[in-house]
């Protein structure tokens, strides 16, 4: 048997515990051979990486830098901004800024992303988590291969942290020891946890391996 389970969760709040979680929404599903995802929004918040705007108070670079980001992007907001840069300093902001500027002269995108970093390419501005966390800019999960770990240890199963949309795009930024995070992103170009307001923020695939 093979398949991808999405499994339908409580609203996950900073006072549950991941791991827990993960365990008593999969201990009768999933089993050694399948593999958990959780997706990274839902772990951050766990982590208490979720803040509300009003409890931001951006600085002076955050409130320029932010009016040159692509309006469709995740760092609009001079609060989101402000995160980046408490995330990695205002220096590698700045210098991503204006080498992410020089790129778009060029017709390249993505530059910005590659010299600030992966923790701030995965904040979430405003809006980009399900209710009621739409309200919160939520940042990257804090050591994710520790956590993925720690949940294989509680459930015995291989575990990923997935970020994914419905744009078929999927990064797989955290993982167990000994999965192979290329091959689960192409598992997950189909986002089957869904974007909007599926409430399913786990999934178990069964025997994932035979996807290969």
């Amino acid at each position: 048997m093979y398949g991808k389970i999405p499994i339908k969760t409580h609203i996950i709040t900073e006072k549950d515990d991941i791991v827990e979680v993960v365990y008593n929404y999969t201990k009768d599903i999933a089993e050694p051979g399948d593999l958990i995802s959780i997706a990274e929004s839902v772990v951050a918040i766990t982590q208490g990486r979720a803040y509300l705007p009003e409890d931001i108070k951006p600085g002076i670079l955050a409130k320029i830098l932010c009016k040159f980001t692509d309006r469709n992007g995740s760092l609009t907001s001079p609060q989101a901004m402000q995160c980046a840069i408490n995330e990695v300093g205002w220096f590698r902001i700045l210098i991503a800024s204006i080498i992410g500027g020089l790129g778009k002269l060029l017709g390249r995108k993505g530059w910005f992303f590659i010299i600030a970093g992966r923790k701030v390419a995965l904040i979430d501005d405003i809006a980009g988590t399900m209710p009621p966390y739409h309200r919160y800019i939520v940042l990257g999960p804090k050591d994710p291969d520790a956590v993925c770990e720690r949940i294989k240890e509680k459930t015995g199963v291989d575990a990923v942290i997935i970020d994914a949309n419905d744009l078929q795009r999927a990064d797989c930024i955290g993982a167990s020891k000994g999965v192979d995070k290329k091959f689960v992103e192409s598992l997950f170009i189909d986002n089957p946890s869904g974007n909007a307001e599926q409430q399913t923020p786990i999934v178990v695939i069964k025997n994932y391996k035979e996807f290969e």
